[in-house]
């Protein structure tokens, strides 16, 4: 068994060889450069990779019994329809609050017209798509309530925007504003709250928990967070025998994954969903040790489908730059993103802008992935503009969560309909905006 300063010593030798391989020799003189052929991505060593998924965790502390929130036990009024009167009544308490951040929506460039310019994008929310062979995907990390009042240290975010009976009632009204057909969340912890209410919605979901979440370790608690997928009941039915939860892969001792086969109830045409939240904290070996993550879900994935149109949605805690975002989009997966897409093969400058303590955190991390060759991107929704969220960031009175939803319109490709594949232009390697630098 290694000693602690052995063990330090390989984690500095391992980040410094994950440093490496992720500047694929462009930082070293020309004679230390592997020949391209031959060079291979570093992996570290399969104790490294479970040790660093366990780092950071709270499992040092005793775990805290979780408190149950009776404000949650409180449904709904029969009375409520779906719809404006659902939204109406999740808008009532927060009334006094400012509106939702604004969005706008965005439809893709013309692929007919090379070099054209984006289409400018209009006032959302829209409705979402009716044809039978459209829908719309949100995708987003909706902040665990432990973590965001006990651990990550949102200093300039009113104490008001934190609190569970403002937030529950911000998330819900992101959700119905915006009505997607399937909903993919992560770090979520009041899972049975959002069921119950979501329901009236004619929502139906799954949740699965982190087998060992950090909110188990923090004070007031409800109990773990974990991944949930959302899928709208009129609309989709689920395939159960063909559905998936799973806790672990061989390096995801603490990360989870929902696999859902839902059926468009009208036409029959299936969907493959996937969601997933890949591990935190920044450096080449924890980028290393998400690749590997990342190699592992599309394993898990490739077990379970063959032509399906697929989504793949999450919070892959990586930038663009990082090698596990090549991994998810290679030729091979069939996954491309959504919002390059809609970008012009740009990514956008940021899913998630916070300010810890005094350090302003800007950075896009969040991804919808779909295979082109089954399903169009038709639309979606852009993040919130650096004006609109002020000096403050996110999460505020107006948003919830430190990261921005994604919502995006598809539509099942028939074969002669079929759109070509999204060019990866060079400049998807997004800048930052310049306050954030």
């Amino acid at each position: 068994m290694q000693s602690l300063q052995e063990l330090r010593e390989s984690l500095e030798m391992a980040e410094h060889l994950a440093r490496l391989s992720l500047t694929s020799g462009s930082d070293r003189d020309d004679a230390t450069k592997p020949p391209a052929a031959s060079f291979k991505p570093y992996v570290p060593p399969k104790q490294l990779l479970l040790y660093l998924v366990r780092m950071g965790s709270f499992t040092s502390k005793p775990q805290v019994e979780k408190v149950e929130c009776a404000e949650d036990k409180v449904g709904v009024p029969d009375g409520v329809a779906a719809g404006r009167a659902l939204l109406q009544w999740v808008r009532e308490p927060i009334a006094h609050l400012p509106p939702l951040l604004p969005r706008l929506y965005r439809t893709p460039p013309l692929p007919s017209i090379p070099n054209a310019s984006l289409p400018s994008p209009t006032q959302a929310p829209l409705p979402p798509p009716s044809n039978p062979s459209s829908f719309r995907v949100m995708q987003w990390n909706i902040l665990a309530q432990a973590l965001g009042t006990h651990a990550d240290n949102f200093a300039q975010c009113p104490r008001e925007a934190l609190e569970w009976d403002t937030r529950k009632f911000r998330i819900l009204e992101e959700v119905l504003t915006h009505l997607p057909h399937v909903l993919c969340l992560q770090e979520v912890d009041h899972f049975g709250y959002l069921e119950k209410v979501l329901a009236r919605q004619g929502y139906r979901g799954v949740f699965m928990p982190k087998p060992d979440s950090p909110c188990l370790y923090l004070p007031n608690n409800n109990g773990p967070d974990g991944c949930a997928i959302f899928w709208d009941d009129n609309k989709f039915e689920l395939v159960k025998k063909e559905s998936r939860v799973v806790e672990v892969w061989h390096v995801q001792s603490n990360q989870v994954a929902i696999l859902l086969v839902l059926e468009e109830r009208s036409s029959g045409r299936r969907l493959l969903v996937l969601t997933t939240h890949l591990k935190a904290r920044q450096g080449a070996l924890l980028a290393s040790l998400r690749n590997e993550q990342g190699k592992d879900l599309l394993s898990f994935l490739n077990t379970h489908r063959s032509n399906e149109p697929t989504i793949v949605c999450g919070d892959f805690n990586a930038e663009p730059t990082e090698p596990v975002y090549s991994t998810m989009t290679e030729a091979s997966t069939r996954l491309r993103s959504s919002y390059a897409y809609l970008n012009g093969g740009s990514e956008p400058d940021y899913s998630t802008w916070k300010v810890r303590g005094d350090v302003d955190c800007c950075h896009n991390i969040d991804y919808i992935f779909y295979t082109p060759e089954s399903l169009q991107v038709t639309g979606g929704v852009d993040v919130p503009t650096e004006e609109d969220l002020g000096p403050g960031r996110a999460p505020c009175l107006a948003y919830p969560s430190d990261h921005f939803s994604l919502i995006c319109d598809l539509s099942f490709s028939d074969a002669d309909t079929q759109m070509p594949l999204p060019t990866r232009s060079a400049n998807h390697m997004h800048a930052k905006p310049e306050s954030s630098r």
